[in-house]
């Protein structure tokens, strides 16, 4: 993917936040996990304040490095970085384990190695928290923002890659496309609750 540098992704709604997602791949991920019954802002701000609480530069590596209890306390301590802090402080140990085991701490070569979208997805697939919508949707993300290069990535995060679609976080660029995602995805769950009522 491109220089990290040169995008800036805007979930987190708050810029030091937004910057650590949009420079650490693992921040990003993080985020992705968090993401999930709480608000998106919340949720992608929660790898910021977890690099905050722990002192530490975010890295699978150093993650395993903390203290467990530390780490355990900066998910619980207020505000909880999450709804559900311990499960998500399992879930986030579990990806740094995978990407300590798997990819020698080089979170970029998760991405970077799979030869297609398919072997990409797969990958995913495999990190804690990712069910296949999400991880559809973090490929599409990398895809649209982030100067994906995998060859097939449109096809595996379909509908989500589609140019213009205002489904997902992967076209949130400001907030007129926030208010426009949030606006079509409340549509769609309304269409869905009155489809089940036919």
């Amino acid at each position: 993917m491109k220089n990290s540098q040169e995008t800036m992704l805007s979930l987190a709604g708050e810029e030091a936040a937004d910057r650590l997602i949009s420079q650490n791949l693992f921040a990003l991920l993080i985020g992705m996990v968090l993401d999930q019954q709480i608000p998106l802002d919340r949720a992608f701000t929660g790898p910021y304040l977890l690099a905050e609480r722990l002192g530490i530069a975010l890295t699978p590596e150093a993650v395993l490095q903390t203290d467990t209890d530390k780490f355990y306390k900066a998910f619980t301590e207020k505000p909880a970085l999450h709804r559900f802090p311990i499960a998500m402080a399992d879930r986030v140990l579990g990806l740094s384990q995978i990407l300590t085991a798997k990819y020698q701490n080089d979170v970029s070569s998760l991405i970077e190695g799979a030869e297609n979208g398919r072997e990409l997805l797969k990958r995913i697939l495999e990190l804690p928290g990712f069910g296949t919508q999400k991880a559809k949707i973090f490929i599409a993300l990398c895809g649209k923002q982030m100067g994906l290069k995998c060859p097939g990535w449109e096809e595996v995060s379909f509908p989500f890659s589609e140019p213009g679609s205002l489904l997902s976080i992967a076209d949130i660029k400001d907030k007129d496309s926030l208010a426009k995602v949030r606006a079509n995805k409340k549509l769609l769950k309304e269409q869905a609750k009155s489809a089940q009522n036919k």
